[in-house]
């Protein structure tokens, strides 16, 4: 992978930086005595938490594929999925707890989606290079 996968290293840096960040927000910088606050730290939390695992699932791509452990295209596939997965559910989540539009809730289940199809992709990666 090479030079993609220093380019793949600094996007999942930088997206498990944002997943710190957002969670430090959720446990210090919300008003926690109100039904919203409450709300708004569980949507973070949850967001941070989702955002923070496919962030260092997208280093463990890197790593088995710069391993030769996977199949490479197919493990680009499984990288794209998990940053959209990282951007569309945990955003989802982000929007709604700041006060976006509610219609907001109906995209984080298409970034579950990308998460799946991301696992499943790195599964058929793995696959693919063991048969050769």
């Amino acid at each position: 992978m090479g030079d993609a996968a220093r380019l793949w290293i600094v996007v999942a840096a930088l997206s498990g930086a944002i997943s710190v960040i957002v969670g430090a927000f959720a446990a210090h910088g919300l008003d926690l005595r109100t039904e919203a606050g409450l709300k708004a730290r569980d949507w973070l939390q949850t967001g941070s938490h989702y955002q923070m695992v496919h962030a260092l699932a997208m280093l463990g791509v890197c790593a088995l594929a710069s391993a030769d452990l996977l199949n490479v295209r197919l493990s680009v596939v499984a990288l794209w999925l998990f940053l959209a997965g990282s951007i569309l559910f945990p955003g989802a989540l982000y929007s709604l707890s700041f006060g976006g539009p509610r219609w907001f809730g109906a995209v984080a289940p298409i970034g579950g989606l990308a998460f799946i199809a991301g696992w499943v992709f790195l599964a058929i990666a793995a696959f693919k290079r063991s048969i050769g």
